[in-house]
């Protein structure tokens, strides 16, 4: 069992390492980015990534609290799921009824990674592969799409 302070620290290692790694690489736009925090533009849509003891995981994530925008913001995702996909090279589910951690409504598109942890630094190199090109694949699609959810600023 870890200390909540040695979770925190962990982690922070983790994140700080894996935000040093992706430095590296500029945004699709040729800019430098904030991979770890990544900024949409768009309020309360984010792209998230999250690990624990057992599973990491990568989201694009609305949070808006009207239920309406959320359902546009989800018919708009909708339209784009294709060149979503296309640019990520593979399938991620969709949950457009979800709730985060606080009970909150949210709908989101997320890959999971089952059976690694961040805390057995033995992980970190597959927890790195497993969000380097995923990120860098939202990256691209939002680079292409970010336009068609102007409407939502």
């Amino acid at each position: 069992m870890y200390s909540r302070e040695e979770v925190k620290q962990l982690k922070q290692l983790f994140w700080t390492k894996f935000g040093q790694f992706m430095s590296l690489h500029s945004s699709a736009d040729g800019e430098k980015v904030n991979w770890i925090n990544y900024k949409t533009g768009v309020k309360q849509l984010y792209f998230k990534m999250d690990a624990d003891k057992h599973t990491a995981k990568i989201a694009v994530i609305w949070s808006q609290p009207d239920a309406g925008i959320r359902t546009l913001m989800a018919e708009q995702f909708l339209q784009y799921k294709g060149l979503l996909h296309d640019i990520l090279g593979e399938e991620w589910d969709w949950d457009m009824d979800g709730h985060d951690e606080y009970g909150k409504p949210i709908c989101q598109i997320h890959k999971t990674l089952e059976g690694h942890s961040i805390f057995k630094e033995a992980d970190w190199g597959e927890l790195i592969t497993f969000f380097k090109p995923r990120m860098i694949a939202l990256d691209e699609f939002w680079s292409s799409a970010k336009y068609a959810f102007d409407i939502f600023k």
